[in-house]
């Protein structure tokens, strides 16, 4: 749909010696180094990766 929203997040901090669910969050939103953007739709899953990895990334909201 061409109404979808969309996030944009960024990799802030490196996954160096994190949990292994975490570094999975990372790799599942699709991030693979420290400064990479990514473009992800607004899904509860999605959402929820965000969230477990708060503390590595910066997220930015599009229409």
């Amino acid at each position: 749909m061409a109404s979808e929203k969309t996030i944009t997040v960024k990799q802030l901090r490196s996954s160096a010696g994190r949990l292994k669910a975490h570094k999975s969050c990372l790799r599942g939103l699709g991030l693979r180094r420290i400064n990479h953007v990514v473009t992800v739709d607004d899904t509860p899953s999605n959402r929820g990766m965000i969230n477990r990895v708060h503390y590595l990334v910066s997220v930015e909201e599009e229409v």
